[in-house]
């Protein structure tokens, strides 16, 4: 096969570097199912990874970017055959195995989920990781109890890609959804989305944060970590469930046992990365189906390979909102 194009990422005299390669079909890591990558995005994993700023990449070089579809060209394990439209996210895609950001991707066949036949090549893509790991926070939550008629639930990190996509789909779901954001400009996007009320983060004292303070929200979905989750944790009903997923303010959480012990709070952690199947399959077809959220288009935009460089200081700087696409091929 020829070569194609990719972009990879080195460490190089201990600084990480990035930058768009030629690489051929010997170049890539072992796996049964190649790939003609259609499609992937850019998520803040993406972009910790490209630019150093995290230590997510655990072997150099690795082509980046943690999710990818595509056709597949051939396959070794007789699940899958030339021909067929697949997903491949998370695992060690990007992070220690080459990832999406190429013209061709080879995957081992147990990280490959077939296209759901409601799904574009494109659509997954638009819900990538991040709206794997959305759905699989409201799939755990609901597994937990979660119904609309229990009250309000509070998205943290509204604007990002996954905050949007929960509220979208728990607002599709029925759910009384407040959307707690720092960025008071987007309120108008995430009212679209179908958040009910607006909740700007500057307006919560995090320096007197109580064990238990009044008791608001049914369900609580997480991107945050730190001082929000444990006000969150502080201000959840009897039997309430907080879907804890990301980490963008702090890895560290400072909170009592309070709300758990005296109010039955839930605190569920959402692992998008390596659930295994058959329940990552069933949650690709809630999101072609039931969990599919209605605003997708309008979170959405689109960047080509090439201009990959320019666009991971704007993630990192949190002036990203909703999905990016990256068309490949």
């Amino acid at each position: 096969m020829n070569p194609f194009q990719a972009y990879l990422i080195e460490e190089i005299e201990g600084k990480v570097q990035s930058r768009l390669a030629m690489m051929n079909e010997s170049d890539l890591d072992t796996g049964e199912v190649t790939i003609k990558v259609a499609y992937s995005s850019i998520n803040y994993k993406d972009a910790l990874a490209a630019t150093g700023a995290g230590k997510i990449i655990r072997s150099f070089p690795c082509i980046g970017g943690i999710d990818l579809c595509g056709t597949i060209i051939e396959s070794a394990d007789t699940r899958f055959s030339a021909g067929q439209k697949v997903i491949a996210t998370s695992f060690d895609i990007g992070v220690a195995h080459h990832g999406g950001y190429a013209e061709i991707a080879r995957i081992p066949a147990s990280w490959v989920v077939p296209l759901p036949a409601e799904l574009s090549l494109f659509d997954a893509m638009a819900l990538g990781t991040a709206g794997f790991t959305a759905a699989l926070g409201v799939v755990r939550m609901e597994e937990n109890g979660l119904r609309p008629d229990k009250g309000p639930v509070i998205v943290s990190g509204a604007t990002g890609g996954v905050g949007s996509l929960a509220i979208d789909m728990l607002a599709q779901r029925g759910y009384h959804v407040v959307a707690l954001t720092g960025k008071e400009a987007e309120s108008d996007y995430l009212l679209r989305l179908g958040a009910a009320e607006i909740m700007l983060r500057d307006s919560l004292d995090l320096t007197k944060i109580r064990p238990l303070d009044k008791a608001r929200w049914a369900g609580a979905v997480d991107n945050l970590g730190g001082d929000v989750l444990a006000w969150m944790a502080s201000t959840m009903q009897q039997a309430g469930t907080i879907a804890s997923i990301g980490n963008a303010s702090t890895i560290k959480l400072n909170t009592t046992v309070m709300p758990f012990i005296l109010r039955g709070v839930s605190l569920l952690g959402v692992d998008s990365g390596y659930i295994g199947e058959p329940y990552r399959s069933g949650v690709w077809r809630r999101l072609a189906t039931d969990l599919r959220p209605p605003h997708l288009a309008d979170m959405v935009r689109t960047v080509k390979l090439e201009a990959l460089p320019g666009e991971f200081g704007n993630f990192l700087a949190g002036k990203v909102r909703g999905r990016t696409v990256v068309e490949i091929g």
